[in-house]
Parts: structure tokens; sequence; C-alpha cells
């Protein structure tokens, strides 16, 4: 084996030598009196391992003192295109990895694992083969640190107390909503925490009450009650050394496949929100387009050329008075930023493209009181029927080939929404929905005539139509009326199959999923209907998130507090009818799939929260149509389930840690290019950017993910 291994070596560096010297060479090496820098034990694979890569790629093996390691991920990383660029690509079951067309650059290639430390970062070039060598970390301690944060924060203790354990999940909704939990920045007390002789729990209360978001955070936290020193405890347990005991599991399967890339945008101080690359009707809209996100901290939308791998900030217009004291908006100081971020006006929250690739974005464009006449009662029959008295947030649209801005004021809060197949733009408002048409604006520049909105009211009277005199939320259902229903609209779908709306909303412990059908003419004919989770779960059902319909009307939604997957299929259901308004009209629509987070020490529930569901109705990723998925913000990861298998495939971005998916986005640019031609579009959507790893600072990122055939395809 040392004669072939020498032979190997002399042919590859093209030496030439006498075979009296080639025999003298082995004998020193057999006898120990000479080593060669070109053989090493363990950590070098033998380039003999094939790989076959192009000129744009990078490749190689990646072996640690335990051989190939299998399932690590390879990352490459320049500052010398417009915008910072990162690929990522995971190792085969032989260690081996393939990097696929790089732009040109110089790169540094660096390995990261779990159970391993980061390896050195090396330099390389495209078309050329770079072996890596990987060190296993010494101990759980030092192998945990690039765990994401979910590891971390289930070392969590909780008090023995079940009841506890659910409302525990609610109150940390609120901090999850807007940032992750357990990494660097939150089970570590830094210096603004901890300064001068005080104990942990000071530190945290003091902690919670700083920036932008102080005032809400310390109200969100004191209302954990005396149980909140758990948190104290948590952060010393680290201080003295403990690890997580559960551990992430590498990319297996098809998880190897992965390829995902990453463009820096946006500013240090963002607050992402939504972003979008494509019509989510049709995903071959905007082909190698834009793609846009909305930022709602620094009035701003972030736009990425990923062709020309160019970033830029677009300052979103807005007449209305800067927000000094909102949530998010509070005067209390930064301890990275000062106090100067965050007085917005614009508030940019959500955005989407239409089928011309014009980008909607919910815009702040005035005061929230200031509706126009039509919103009330009067001649307009959705301002006659239900009034509506502010509006938090209102529209606009984007053209980036005309560089040209359009205000819509509508009566309603605008926020996330969905275009559906009648080209309208629909959108949850409080215990209701609302929508553009969009034809009509495009037409008339109208805003009353373009826009109408329905309230959600449950034919409890059996008569099948909306009658006038209903009862409201708080008070009993009568037989002979109809009952409005309060609920919440955060997230909004369009059945494909009927053209129905379904909502969910994100308030503390909500479980309604709701239907409006608008009918012929709205309002009077809009037809509500809500269901609820069945009861007598052996983990109850509760505290939603987001909706998406496939494109058999299966409406996928995600449970943010206690950890669910669900479908819900009315068509088999027994019956719609709830003249009790219960939501237990259809127990037999429900289908119930647990997510695979880790869970606190002694709960069953996960220390994670999902955020808003995606349906992949165009195979954009590469998973098949009618893939449903959610962001999961607290373990750098956006999750897609097999329906058939029950199992989920994770889509784990390792790098930069601190990846807070709240939504995605497919696009198709080339359908004749393959897996090379489409992509899932998400991003760093966290409001407190100066999480991500890097520190204050950092810009977040646009992720793009892609599956190939297998990890070295090119």
């Amino acid at each position: 084996m040392i004669i072939w291994a020498v032979e190997l070596s002399l042919e590859r560096f093209g030496t030439t030598m006498s075979l009296r010297r080639f025999v003298h060479l082995v004998a020193l090496i057999t006898t120990g009196l000479l080593t060669l820098p070109f053989l090493k034990v363990g950590a070098q694979q033998p380039r003999s391992v094939p790989i076959d890569f192009g000129k744009k790629d990078i490749a190689g093996v990646v072996a640690s003192s335990k051989g190939p390691e299998a399932g690590v991920w390879v990352i490459a990383e320049t500052t010398e295109l417009p915008t910072k660029f990162v690929r990522i690509v995971v190792t085969d079951d032989q260690g081996r990895y393939l990097i696929p067309d790089l732009p040109r650059a110089n790169y540094q290639i660096f390995v990261r694992g779990y159970g391993l430390l980061d390896s050195e970062r090396q330099p390389a070039k495209p078309g050329r083969r770079l072996d890596l060598k990987a060190e296993v970390a010494p101990d759980a301690r030092r192998a945990a640190q690039v765990y994401p944060a979910a590891w971390w924060l289930s070392t969590l203790t909780l008090p023995d107390d079940k009841e506890f354990h659910k409302k525990f999940t609610m109150d940390l909704k609120e901090c999850f909503d807007c940032h992750q939990l357990g990494n660097k920045t939150t089970r570590e007390l830094g210096t603004s925490a901890s300064a001068g002789p005080i104990s942990s729990l000071d530190a945290w209360d003091r902690r919670t009450r700083v920036g932008p978001s102080g005032p809400a955070m310390s109200n969100f936290f004191q209302a954990i009650g005396p149980q909140r020193a758990i948190f104290a405890d948590w952060t010393d347990r680290i201080i003295k050394g403990e690890a997580p005991k559960q551990t992430p599991p590498r990319p297996r399967g098809v998880e190897r496949n992965l390829v995902i890339t990453e463009w820096d945008w946006g500013t240090p101080k963002d607050g992402r929100s939504d972003n979008a690359a494509s019509d989510t009707r049709n995903a071959r809209v905007n082909a190698n387009g834009l793609v846009f996100g909305a930022s709602e901290m620094t009035d701003t939308i972030s736009i990425l050329d990923p062709v020309q791998n160019k970033a830029a900030v677009l300052k979103a217009p807005s007449e209305a008075p800067p927000m000094v004291s909102a949530f998010n908006a509070s005067p209390t100081p930064s301890p990275h930023f000062g106090s100067e971020v965050w007085k917005r006006s614009a508030d940019p929250r959500s955005v989407a493209i239409d089928g011309k690739g014009r980008a909607w974005v919910a815009i702040r464009n005035r005061e929230s009181q200031q509706q126009p006449a039509f919103c009330g009662p009067g001649p307009n029959k959705f301002g006659n029927f239900y009034p509506l008295k502010q509006s938090n947030r209102q529209l606009a649209v984007y053209d980036s080939k005309t560089r040209e801005w359009q205000h819509i004021d509508t009566c309603f809060s605008a926020d996330h929404n969905q275009i559906g197949e009648d080209n309208f733009i629909y959108f949850g408002i409080g215990s209701g929905i609302a929508w553009v048409d969009i034809n009509t604006w495009d037409k008339t520049h109208n805003a009353e005539a373009s826009q109408g909105w329905c309230p959600g009211i449950i034919d409890t009277n059996g008569n099948g139509k909306v009658d006038l005199g209903w009862t409201e939320p708080d008070e009993p259902i009568e037989p002979a009326k109809d009952h409005r229903i309060a609920f919440g609209a955060y997230s909004i779908t369009v059945n494909p199959k009927d053209g129905s709306l379904w909502v969910s909303g994100i308030g503390r412990g909500d479980k309604r999923l709701v239907r409006i059908e608008k009918g012929a003419n709205p309002p009077a004919t809009c037809h509500t209907e809500f269901y609820e989770p069945p009861l007598n779960q052996e983990i109850e059902v509760y505290g939603s998130g987001g909706v998406d319909a496939d494109s058999h009307g299966v409406i996928w939604q995600n449970w943010r507090a206690s950890g669910h997957f669900s479908a819900f299929d009315r068509t088999v259901c027994k019956s719609t009818k709830d003249p009790r308004a219960t939501g237990q009209s259809c127990p037999e629509g429900w289908t119930l799939y647990r997510m695979n987070d880790p869970t606190y020490t002694n709960s069953v529930f996960h220390a994670n929260e999902s955020y808003l569901t995606h349906m992949d109705l165009h195979d954009a990723l590469g998973l098949g149509k009618d893939a449903p998925m959610y962001g999961s913000v607290n373990t750098d990861a956006i999750e897609v389930l097999n329906p058939q298998t029950r199992q989920f495939v994770t889509l784990r971005v390792p790098y930069p840690m601190g990846f807070f998916p709240r939504s995605a986005n497919g696009r198709i640019d080339d359908p004749k290019a393959g897996w090379k031609g489409k992509g899932l579009w998400a991003d760093f959507a966290s409001y407190a950017g100066w999480h991500i790893e890097g520190g204050p600072g950092t810009l977040p990122k646009a992720v793009k993910f892609q599956l190939r055939p297998t990890p070295l395809a090119r």
C-alpha cells in the first residue's frame, strides 16, 4: 500500500526518477526515516476518489480523523461580487462535495457540521479540486456552538406544572414572532444586560427593557410571572458549561442534494417581513427578475438582482407622520444603534408579485384614523354594511420597469396577502376579509371602486343568506338571527378549486380556521364557516400560524404554540352547518401531524415556533407539486412535509446562524433547465438582524434553495 501511495503521488506531481532512487525512497519510508507531506492519514483522502466537476465548480472530499464526513456542509463565500455571495452544499455518504456554477471570483471555503469544529478557511477558485480537513469537536459544548438556537433553548427547565407549560408556549410566542431565542445573543448575558453587581434575573429584566421593542418585550417577559426566573437559571447553567443534550441531525437522504445560495441585501437595521420572487399563481412570472423584500423598521424595500449579483435599497414613499411610540418603534435607545432606529413612516410590511411582475406592498401612507368617507355609513355598500373605523396600513404598487409607485387608500389594514385567479389581491382583516380588484384599479385608479370587504357572519338561523341585525361576538346566539364571530385573520389563502378565502389568526391560543365565500353580491352574499381542530387530542392543538391551499383545495395550517401541522379537507365533511358556532361541525376533515423540533427538557412542547405556511404548487423546489411547508424560525430551517410518509424534509441554513424564515416563494426561471432553472426563495426575516451570526452590522440575506438529483450533480 505504501508503494502504491508513493507511485500515485509521484505520478500526480509529475516526478520522474530512476528505479534505484525510487526503491531507496520506499526503504526510507518503510523504516520511518522519511515522511512525505503528501502522505497524511485520515484527514486527507487520496485523489483517486473520483469527482466529475467543471470549470465553474469547486469539488473535493471532506475527511476528519474518523474518515470521510458525510452530511456536513461545505461553504463557499466571496465579497468580490457586487454584494456578498455564499453558496452551500452537503457532502455525500463518501464525504464528497461539489459546489456548482460559481460566479468567477476568489472564494473562501470551509466546512461546518454537527459534531465538528468549523474548519480553517481555504482559498479556492472555480475549476479547482480542494480536499478539506475537518476537525472533530473535542466535547459537547464546543460541538454545540453551531447548533441552531432551538437546541440551546431546549435545555430550559420548565416547572412541573403542565398548565404552565401551555401558558409558557403562548408567552414565548410573543418573543418568537420577532426573533430567535437560544442563539448566542440571547443565551449569554452581554455587558448591556449585566453591567453592575446584579443577579441574573435582574439582568434579564434589564435586557428585555432596551431597544425600540423594549416596553413591549418587558411587558411580555413580566407576564410570565415569577417563573421567568427559569431564564436566569438557564443562562447561569450555560455560563457554567452546560451544553444541549439533544443534538440536531445531519442532513440525510434528499437533504444532501440541497444547494443554498445567499446574497447580502438590505441594511443592518432591517426588520424583514415577506419576500417575493414570483406570482404565487404562476411561478414563471418574473423569470430571472428582481426579488423584493419589505423591511418595516427602515421604511425600505430590499431589491436583489440575482443574475447580476447586485442588491439595492429602495425608500418606500409615505406621507404618514413618523411612528415614534408604537410596537417596535418606542423611543427606548438600542444598545447597538442608539435612539435613531425605527422612527419610521411607511412601515412596509408584506409584498406580492402580480402577473405583470409588479410588486404590491402593504405601506402606511396616512394616519390610521383619517379614513375616506366611503369607509363608513353612506352610499358605499361595504362601508354601509360593515363600517371600518381605521386602517393601520394601506397599499401601494411598484413597477420596477418604470420605477413608479401608485398608492391605494384602503379602508382596511393591509398585511399578508394572496392574489386569486380572479386577479383580486386578498387580505385578512380583523374578523373579516378584504380585497383590491387589480383589473379595476388598473383601469380606473379609483380606490373606492377597486376595494371591498366582508365581516365573518355565520348563518346560524340556517336560511342560507346573511341577514342584517346579526348578533355580535360578545352577545349570545339567537336562533332567529345570524351571528358575527371574532377571529384573527393574519394569514390568508385562496382555494384554487372554488375561490373561497381561508384565514387564520395568530392571537394567543388562537384555534380558528375560517372560510369565507364572497358570493355574487358581496358583502350581502358573504358566507362564513369556521372550524377548529378536534377535541381530546393527546396534545391539544392551539396557537395557529399561517394557512395555504394546495391544488386540490386542502387547507394546510401550521400551529405556532402547540407544534402541529395540519391539513383540513372540507370535501369530506359530513356537515358544514354549525348553528351553535362551536367550530366542531367537521372533526373528520382534519389530519394532524406533529413537528419534529427539539422539546424543552421536561415538556412535550417544542423550543421553536413555526411562522407561516407555504404551498409549492408548481414544484419550484423539486420535491413535487403541492409540497406543504412552513418557516421554522428557531431551527434555521424550512420544513417540508411528505404527507405519504408523514416525514419532514429539513432545508437547514447552517451559515450564518440565525436564519429566520417567515415564508417562501417559488420561481421557475427556465423550465427546460431542470433543477438549475428553478428554486424556492426565502430570507433572513428577523426583527433583530444583529442576532445573526456576525453580530451588529451584519446584513440580512436573500436565500435560494435548489434540489439537485444527487449531492454531486452539476
